[in-house]
């Protein structure tokens, strides 16, 4: 995977300056000019940059990544909605810690759809919806 210079200061945790500097001084490993633009090529998920000659060892710090978003309709919900006269909200999106509930959702990127018959999550769900990307929840 290719990122940018811009892209790669923010995985690596330091300015985009400090990128354009490491580049241009050749310390980032695979890294090319397309017209005005870098291409740096990611190993591990991260630029691979060679030691430098004087001052501290790096400690290039690598970004916590971003809880993944599971998203999981709700069985019963929709059992209990047949019966009812003002419908539950069905779609339930985990988030870290948080919990929304809504009757749609949006999913601004890729995501995945996981089946685990063997090993489902502690909430009993055996199929659910991943993504890294945002999410947005209507529950009109």
């Amino acid at each position: 995977m290719f990122v940018g210079s811009t892209q790669a200061a923010q995985l690596m945790g330091i300015s985009a300056r400090r990128i354009r500097q490491l580049l241009s001084g050749g310390r980032i490993q695979g890294a090319f000019k397309a017209g005005r633009s870098w291409i740096i090529p990611l190993v591990e998920g991260m630029p691979k940059v060679s030691e430098g000659t004087r001052g501290p060892k790096a400690r290039w710090r690598r970004k916590r990544p971003a809880p993944v978003t599971i998203i999981h309709v709700n069985q019963q919900t929709i059992r209990q909605n047949h019966s009812s006269e003002k419908p539950a909200p069905v779609i339930s999106v985990k988030r870290g810690q948080t919990n929304t509930y809504g009757h749609e959702v949006e999913i601004y990127g890729p995501c995945r759809v996981v089946y685990r018959r063997d090993n489902p999550k502690p909430y009993g769900a055996r199929v659910w919806i991943e993504t890294l990307f945002p999410v947005e929840v209507i529950t009109t």
